[in-house]
């Protein structure tokens, strides 16, 4: 998470607490609701298991297990759900994801914010030369740039005003105002689909501003699904897929001699428990890490 994400405690009008993280000046991510936790996921996959019939260790092995499977229906029957406060061109980015349920504030039935995203710092950078949607290096000119975005800002806003007093529609005088005004929604998702959400949008190739939120979003969800995340950043965020290529490269490049010849290597080499500790790796992982390397051609 950016060093200009703050975390804070936020009071509702009614006095409840709720966790907050703010992002970049002016923007924030509040936490709602949680339905669910990590023993109701495991009971969804376990539907037929009573109450103290589990241990912790087994929560986490059968968590790890769904993961690494896609076995995604028990994530499902849990929710998070926010309260964002966020420029318009990031909220563009949080519709495509269509599993949510949303509910934005109307610029058509009230008055539009006056405030507006202002990028800071190394924010300002010149247009990647090898990413035709993506940013390059600083760009040197911050103080002009930063004044000709607040120029610009600060004339649409008369604008809109003005034509507020005129009595135009807000409907249409808020097509005035650029993206980077404020607005705020109600944003709620399954765990699930959470994690897909997070996968793509905290990834490095994600807009730098979607990604300060994404992160947000995450570190406020994770004490709630401790077990869920770790298996999510294992096998889903941290983790890399092989095509068939890709893995006929390493067998004969990598793994070489052992494929061809592997009767010499033991199932007790791959379980081995020191090995295994290292890696954090359980004696099923073992296995089908053996399987994947050791998987013939169809």
């Amino acid at each position: 998470m950016g060093s200009d994400i703050l975390e804070n405690i936020m009071v509702d009008e009614s006095g409840n607490h709720h966790e907050m993280v703010q992002v970049h000046e002016l923007g924030f991510v509040k936490l709602l609701d949680v339905m669910g936790d990590d023993q109701e996921v495991e009971n969804a996959a376990r539907i037929s298991y009573g109450e103290g019939t589990r241990k912790v260790s087994q929560t986490r092995n059968l968590i790890r297990y769904l993961m690494r499977h896609k076995h995604t229906s028990p994530f499902e029957m849990c929710e998070v759900k926010f309260h964002i406060k966020l420029p318009i061109f990031i909220m563009r980015q949080l519709v495509r994801h269509r599993t949510a349920n949303i509910n934005e504030y109307s610029g058509r039935y009230s008055v539009m914010s006056d405030e507006f995203y202002l990028p800071q710092g190394d924010y300002l950078a010149k247009q990647s030369t090898t990413n035709n949607q993506g940013r390059g290096e600083v760009h040197p000119s911050k103080g002009a740039l930063q004044f000709e975005f607040n120029r610009v800002f600060d004339n649409a806003l008369i604008s809109y005003k003005t034509l507020l007093e005129e009595d135009l529609a807000r409907e249409l005088a808020r097509i005035l105002l650029p993206v980077a005004n404020y607005t705020e929604c109600i944003w709620k998702m399954d765990l699930n689909n959470f994690f897909h959400f997070v996968r793509l949008r905290s990834d490095s190739h994600a807009q730098r501003e979607i990604r300060d939120y994404s992160d947000a979003m995450y570190e406020l969800v994770k004490p709630y699904f401790p077990l869920c995340c770790e298996a999510f950043e294992d096998y889903m965020r941290d983790s890399v897929t092989f095509s068939a290529n890709e893995m006929d490269f390493i067998r004969e490049c990598v793994v070489g001699d052992l494929i061809e010849g592997w009767e010499g290597y033991t199932d007790e080499d791959f379980n081995d428990e020191a090995l295994a500790k290292k890696y954090n790796l359980s004696k099923r992982e073992m296995n089908e890490l053996k399987e994947k390397l050791l998987q013939k051609e169809n």
